[in-house]
């Protein structure tokens, strides 16, 4: 199995923390994108992922997969170890739901502010932009702390009592939030709380 991808950039991290959660890391090739030179959007590179984006993984038989949901699935069903999804279906459906949550409202949200709102990756990359939405989708990232935040007093982990895809996918996005100058505020405890928790784990040291 190769992953296609850049280290530093938040949705790859998401991959390489399942990775890391799984033992798995040293189980796979790690090929580098130049993203900042625009590989990314060559024919070749579109020509296994049409997304265009980083990360991507090719499987020993040639399927290709993009979208961290969609490798993080096949990393958990692949390799050994705890659950990153959830054992039940209530505990999967879960899960979604609080992935799809942390990452349209606060990691994909961050990201729009980031491009749009800020001189992003240079202009040879960030086209069109629109500082006006990139500013509104600060305010969702912000909207989007204080719910997590609410969901954290109750719950030690975002989608249960167990560390799941939804917690990756919100600590990506939270250290996105830090490096695009989004303020995380002092007053939400619970989700200040649970960052320590994860940052604590051996599998947030990696990429």
């Amino acid at each position: 199995m190769k992953v296609f991808d850049i280290e530093g950039f938040p949705n790859p991290a998401r991959v390489r923390i399942a990775l890391a959660e799984k033992g798995a890391t040293d189980r796979v090739e790690f090929v580098p994108v130049d993203v900042m030179g625009g590989e990314h959007r060559s024919a070749a590179f579109r020509a296994k992922n049409p997304d265009a984006t980083v990360p991507y993984v090719e499987l020993e038989c040639g399927t290709c997969i993009s979208q961290c949901t969609a490798i993080t699935e096949y990393i958990d069903g692949a390799f050994a170890g705890p659950s990153l999804i959830g054992d039940t279906p209530t505990q999967r459906a879960k899960t979604h739901m609080m992935n799809l949550r942390a990452e349209a409202g606060l990691l994909d949200a961050v990201g729009a502010y980031f491009h749009h709102a800020t001189p992003g990756l240079g202009p040879a990359l960030e086209t069109n932009q629109n500082a006006d939405w990139g500013r509104r989708k600060r305010d969702t990232a912000h909207s989007t702390m204080t719910y997590l935040n609410s969901v954290l007093k109750e719950s030690p982990f975002l989608a249960g009592d167990t560390f799941s895809m939804a917690d990756i996918t919100a600590y990506a996005g939270l250290a996105f939030a830090d490096f695009a100058k989004v303020e995380i505020p002092s007053e939400l405890t619970h989700l200040h709380a649970w960052r320590a928790r994860c940052a604590a784990r051996p599998s947030m040291t990696t990429g």
